[in-house]
């Protein structure tokens, strides 16, 4: 499996991300003064917004375009289904929901078999979670350190509206799939369909 290992912060500053979308703090910047770009050409923004979405939501570029072709076959506008689909993965609703406190972590408890969707253990990080859903932490994992140190850290982010969390079971609830207005992350979907499109 391919894995990249370009430090997070560099990689965030490459990409023009906040650090805090992938749950790590945004108090480390860099004294270093920033280089003079040259004008991206419109190529070189697409390919800009592709890479961002790709980065902050841990997919790989074949699974990327698996999903694009998905959201082109809903009903709909094909960038705001392409952000619904990615929205709605499973390691990225366990993130939401506060269960890690970052993406990354959230992917490794999906995969060691820590959650549960509708009381069944779920070990795939990309499987997509319906309304009506209820995702939670697997009994046995309850009392483990970094689930318990996400639920305290002081840098907890905000379950968005689609969802809705119960900290004292440890279980979150799917109220329905989120649409563009309720996703807050600076992504230009659109110039992804059109890099898409040629």
């Amino acid at each position: 499996m391919a894995i990249n290992r370009t430090p997070v912060l560099k990689r965030c500053r490459q990409l023009g991300i906040d650090p805090v979308v992938l749950g790590y703090s945004s108090k480390k910047t860099s004294i270093r003064q920033p280089r003079r770009r040259r004008k991206e050409s419109e190529y070189g923004l697409q390919l800009r917004e592709k890479q961002k979405a790709k980065f902050i939501y841990g997919v790989l570029e074949k699974q990327f375009r698996s999903y694009f072709q998905k959201a082109k076959r809903m009903p709909g506008i094909t960038g705001e289904n392409l952000m619904t689909i990615l929205e709605s993965r499973l390691d990225n609703v366990v993130f939401r929901l506060g269960f890690a406190r970052t993406r990354k972590e959230a992917r490794q408890t999906v995969s060691h078999g820590h959650i549960t969707v509708n009381g069944k253990r779920v070990d795939i990080p990309s499987y997509r979670v319906r309304p009506g859903d209820v995702v939670a932490v697997a009994p046995k994992a309850k009392e483990l350190l970094v689930i318990q140190s996400a639920l305290v850290s002081n840098e907890r982010v905000s379950v968005p509206a689609w969802l809705e969390v119960d900290i004292e079971k440890l279980q979150g609830n799917v109220l329905s799939l989120p649409n563009r207005d309720q996703i807050d992350l600076d992504i230009n979907e659109q110039l992804i369909v059109e890099l898409y499109s040629k």
